[in-house]
């Protein structure tokens, strides 16, 4: 059987390391071709050519590589119908992947599309989901309520649950040693600083979450600072991170930031996916965001929900705070902080809520790679 799976970012490269995975173990032989970064270069990919070149975010961030994202477009259209693949599975990234479906379908109109990650159209351009629906056979959702909204625009859907629950976790004892490693005292507040996975996030928002941090700093002189980062932007970020006042802990290698995960006692993170990642390990989080003025004006004005992130939404709480767009101001950020820092009741309102989040979406039971594994063989009858 050949396959055709294409990532665009870190976040898709976990789900699609996760489902080829899967796929390898109940069928066995698959020949893959696609787009993808290092977890699904572990299950078999070559990529046709660098992942990060897709990690583009926001209407002002991608119009200057338009042209280049055009003929990537068509580049990676091509080399599907080349592939000779029996289907073609496009993960999240919906701007590029859905494009290359388009191009797919109308020269060979057979080929089944599976893309994985429903867009959020209970958020904003609720139209989406039709426009997705001419080119999109089958959908792999990672939200328990977002079956219904794919099935209203005629393509069938499975949830299969997110794959942070299935994630491997620190210990106790590798956040310890993470704690002695880097000589920080059992006592002493940690904080993850997570600015985005992208190089315009991490550009526009690094400088307001350093000075969230500092000034939080100012009230908790012994507070130490971790940065996770993603291999396509650790060079970007340990340059920038140089020439802040205190210099976080850096840390890329897998282990490491699991153990950071496992030590910290807060986070300031970019709205995304993390949050989830946040809520599976336990650590109480403030949420921060910004985008070009354009692109929020646009998007601000087209939001359908109260809240972007999806702690809140799927524990149907609203206990993590947001600072978005203008209001994404470091004094009130380091504020909630310190909050959260300080007040229990803070603090366990939101454990609750992501104990529920985890639990709804599957934490204990199948892992999430496995079932949308299952759903796409079922869905091509192969299974």
């Amino acid at each position: 059987m050949r396959l055709y799976v294409i990532a665009g970012e870190a976040s898709g490269d976990k789900l699609g390391g996760a489902l080829m995975a899967g796929i390898n173990g109940l069928a066995p032989g698959v020949d893959w071709s696609g787009i993808g970064g290092e977890e699904m270069g572990a299950q078999g990919l070559t990529s046709l050519f660098p992942m990060e070149e897709l990690s583009v975010m926001g209407l002002m961030e991608v119009l200057p590589k338009y042209r280049h994202l055009k003929r990537r477009i068509a580049e990676t259209a091509d080399h599907v119908i080349e592939s000779g693949a029996e289907a073609l599975v496009t993960i999240d990234s919906p701007d590029f992947c859905l494009r290359v479906a388009r191009l797919v379908k109308e020269k060979r109109p057979d080929l089944k599309v599976i893309h994985y990650v429903a867009p959020s159209v209970w958020a904003w351009r609720p139209g989406r989901a039709a426009k997705m629906g001419q080119v999109v056979d089958h959908v792999l959702a990672l939200l328990p309520f977002e079956p219904p909204y794919m099935e209203a625009a005629g393509m069938s859907c499975d949830f299969v649950g997110h794959p942070v629950v299935a994630e491997p976790r620190a210990t106790g004892a590798d956040a310890a040693a993470f704690r002695e490693t880097h000589m920080i005292g059992e006592e002493q507040p940690l904080a993850l600083c997570l600015p985005g996975s992208r190089r315009g996030e991490v550009k526009r928002l690094g400088a307001r979450f350093d000075e969230a941090l500092m000034q939080l700093r100012d009230r908790e002189p012994g507070l130490r600072v971790v940065l996770p980062t993603v291999r396509g932007v650790a060079p970007m970020v340990r340059e920038m991170t140089a020439r802040w006042p205190v210099a976080p802990i850096v840390v890329e290698n897998a282990d490491d930031k699991r153990a950071a995960f496992a030590a910290a006692d807060i986070a300031l993170a970019a709205s995304g996916t993390v949050s989830l990642e946040l809520a599976a390990n336990r650590v109480p989080m403030v949420i921060a965001y910004d985008a070009n003025f354009l692109t929020w004006h646009v998007i601000s004005r087209m939001l359908k929900i109260d809240t972007v992130t999806v702690v809140n939404l799927v524990s149907e709480t609203r206990v993590i705070p947001e600072f978005l767009g203008p209001d994404c101001k470091p004094r009130d950020i380091s504020a909630k902080m310190l909050e959260l820092l300080e007040e229990d009741a803070a603090r366990e309102e939101q454990m609750a809520a992501m104990e529920e989040v985890m639990r709804r979406l599957g934490e204990g039971g199948e892992p999430p790679g496995l079932r949308a594994a299952r759903s796409v063989l079922e869905f091509l009858g192969r299974a």
